[in-house]
């Protein structure tokens, strides 16, 4: 009975330690909820955890069942209320961590504790689901060990001083796994997609693009600092020099302030690409890793003559993906930097000079007064950056909001405007000229990561310009922000706007402070450094998929095994890893327990040449009383040697008794002085 009233009493509570460690690893699960849930859930579940620790010290717990019910069914019209459906993978997880919340709230015994930590490595894997991302895979790895580490020290109890042993023990076990995760990850059939998975939806407003340009799409990328794409250059170590613009869509089809491009890009046949010269200098390589954005951009610095597989060149010289991109795609190609020497056909000047209607008078005239002060093509350019550099025209972030057709209202009234504003406009007015003109889309510049030697292109680097026909040069790139904000074209978004703010140009949207921390040195290395494991990260790891998987499989002979084969071949060399691990074990215990033997041993016969015999059902403890009453000049050591023995032959962890010292004792023992 007296037992029983301990496991009962035991079971009642958890142990403060286990909860705290508990408490830990939960928290390690809430990152990738605040990047893909609603705000108030992860909320919600941090003020579950704060009240277990105000309530688990005064006996307090959610008790009643009809408060449970009333509780759950709020959170999931909440739920349905937030996402408009309780279907898809945030509506689930989110009832998931709303769910566990409440257990948080109503876990009160030791098997309780329990559930929670199987349930917080559920939230692990969910994690996982929301984001693969390097952060936070690194977080979640942690909330994985610290459950662990709960685990641990749940089992152990929470006695004083026992801080490090379950970490220790923590890393031990995921040491010793190690070997297996890797074999199982390395030889283990795949699926195609890699572990780079996203069961969401896809838009337009996660790449920033889509087949129309209309007023403010590109300003609202500004503060965005997702990953667009990163570039390597292949036999150099420095970004290559100059402007770098990266070509994305071609857009002819004018609408003021608004262009789109072809629903269904035109492929280059090979008769076209076979007319065109190909540059044989001034190229460079790039070696891209596209982010998945579930549309069909592909991106390369102007202009790609060279067509990775699985793409086309489409009219325009921009590239477009054969398939929809929803996994990391990484492709080479070889761009020219110089203007393209295609012949203009009679259709593409035709629709490169079309224009709508209801263009207004003034606009028109402006556009008249440049043809009517020189004809010369170029000369109607520089007349064209001219006016858009000395009639007080301004680059913003905030231009405010503008129609297709308020074009007299931008280049007369307003004057102020982003990117696409300027490259809408000032193709609208060269067609009004009489020249050729489209507008491209695609990334100006990016940050090059000097640890890592790779440019990396954000969201934010998303820009627009123009194309116009020149006679003597084909189609020319033109871009009008540079002659309002003639440093943008050099530095990628967030450079040019902290050089505007540090210059007094711009209004900065932080404080000077932060400003200044963010640029000092140590927090640029750290995070170059953090951007350079993250690109490790996605390129080595989540991009493992099975083509990767089949090319490593060749190099090493196991090609062409087939998949039932090489799982049974896998759990073949797994068994022999864990037999060799565990023998080796068994080996090391037992020869340690060998030697202990053999020194206590060692120490009954001296025991025996001075008079005092061991008897075969005699203790180590027993005898050691004996011996020190019969020799007591050596009453200490016989203690000592008995004890250290005890210690090291029968204690379950007999860490920080050295044997070495043992055997320093037995020899001192009986020693002639």
């Amino acid at each position: 009975m007296s037992m029983s009233m301990s496991v009962s009493k035991r079971d009642r509570s958890i142990p403060r330690r286990p909860l705290l460690w508990l408490a830990a690893a939960l928290l390690f699960t809430l990152p990738p909820m605040f990047g893909s849930l609603v705000r108030w859930v992860p909320w919600v579940f941090l003020l579950a955890l704060a009240l277990k620790f105000w309530m688990e010290p005064r006996g307090y717990r959610l008790r009643f069942a009809t408060l449970k019910l009333l509780l759950a069914a709020a959170a999931l019209l909440a739920i349905f209320a937030s996402y408009g459906s309780l279907k898809g993978v945030e509506p689930g997880i989110s009832l998931l961590v709303v769910l566990v919340a409440l257990k948080v709230l109503e876990a009160h015994t030791a098997r309780e504790f329990q559930v929670m930590v199987l349930m917080g490595w559920v939230l692990c894997l969910c994690g996982f689901f929301l984001s693969q991302d390097f952060e936070i895979a690194l977080s979640l790895l942690t909330a994985f060990a610290l459950l662990l580490v709960a685990l641990i020290q749940f089992h152990r109890g929470s006695s004083t001083g026992a801080f490090w042993p379950p970490l220790g023990t923590t890393c031990k076990i995921l040491l010793q796994a190690a070997p297996l995760v890797v074999l199982l990850f390395v030889l283990f059939p795949r699926i195609n997609t890699g572990l780079r998975v996203d069961f969401r939806a896809f838009g337009s407003a996660n790449t920033g693009f889509s087949d129309r340009l209309s007023p403010g799409s590109i300003a609202a990328l500004a503060s965005s600092s997702e990953i667009a794409f990163r570039a390597e250059f292949p036999g150099r170590t420095t970004a290559p020099p100059g402007s770098l613009y990266w070509r994305g869509a071609v857009m002819w089809h004018c609408d003021g302030l608004e262009w789109r491009a072809p629903y269904v890009p035109v492929s280059i046949t090979s008769s076209d690409r076979g007319t065109r010269q190909l540059p044989r200098s001034n190229t460079i390589r790039q070696r891209i890793t596209l982010a998945p954005h579930g549309a069909r951009w592909m991106f390369a610095l102007d202009r790609p003559f060279e067509v990775p597989s699985g793409a086309i060149l489409a009219r325009g010289d921009y590239l477009w993906s054969v398939q929809t991109i929803r996994k990391a795609r990484r492709y080479e190609v070889v761009s020219s930097l110089g203007a393209a020497g295609k012949e203009l056909t009679p259709g593409e000047r035709r629709e490169a000079l079309e224009l709508p209607p209801w263009i207004s008078p003034a606009v028109r005239e402006l556009a008249q007064s440049w043809t009517t002060q020189n004809s010369n093509p170029r000369a109607i350019v520089n007349s064209a950056l001219q006016f858009f550099q000395t009639q007080g025209f301004r680059y913003s972030l905030s231009p405010g909001e503008y129609r297709r057709n308020d074009l007299e209202q931008f280049l007369f009234h307003r004057r102020i405007g982003f990117c696409e504003h300027y490259a809408a406009s000032f193709a609208t007015l060269m067609r009004l000229a009489g020249l050729p003109a489209r507008v491209v889309v695609g990334y100006l510049g990016g940050e090059y990561n000097d640890l890592g030697h790779f440019l990396l292109v954000r969201q934010a680097d998303t820009h627009a310009w123009c194309e116009v026909w020149l006679p003597e040069s084909g189609w020319t790139r033109v871009d009008p922000t540079t002659a309002v904000a003639p440093g943008r074209a050099s530095l990628d978004l967030n450079s040019f706007l902290e050089r505007g703010i540090a210059s007094g140009q711009m209004e900065g949207r932080r404080s000077a402070l932060v400003t200044k921390l963010a640029r000092s040195a140590l927090v640029t290395d750290a995070r170059l450094a953090l951007e350079t494991l993250s690109y490790e990260w996605d390129t080595r790891l989540l991009a493992f998929d099975a083509d990767v998987q089949e090319v490593l499989l060749d190099s090493i002979g196991l090609a062409n095994r087939g998949s039932f084969l090489l799982i049974i071949e896998i759990l073949i060399v797994a068994v022999a890893l864990l037999v060799i691990y565990f023998g080796w074990m068994q080996l090391r215990t037992r020869s340690r327990a060998d030697q202990v033997k053999a020194l206590y041993e060692r120490f009954c016969r001296k025991a025996v040449r001075l008079g005092v015999q061991r008897d075969p059902w005699e203790g180590p403890s027993d005898f050691a009383s004996r011996a020190a009453l019969l020799l007591p000049n050596e009453s200490e050591r016989i203690r000592q040697i008995s004890n250290t023995y005890i210690a090291l032959r029968y204690a379950p962890e007999p860490a920080g008794v050295a044997l070495d010292g043992f055997a320093k004792e037995v020899r001192a023992f009986a020693v002639r002085r």
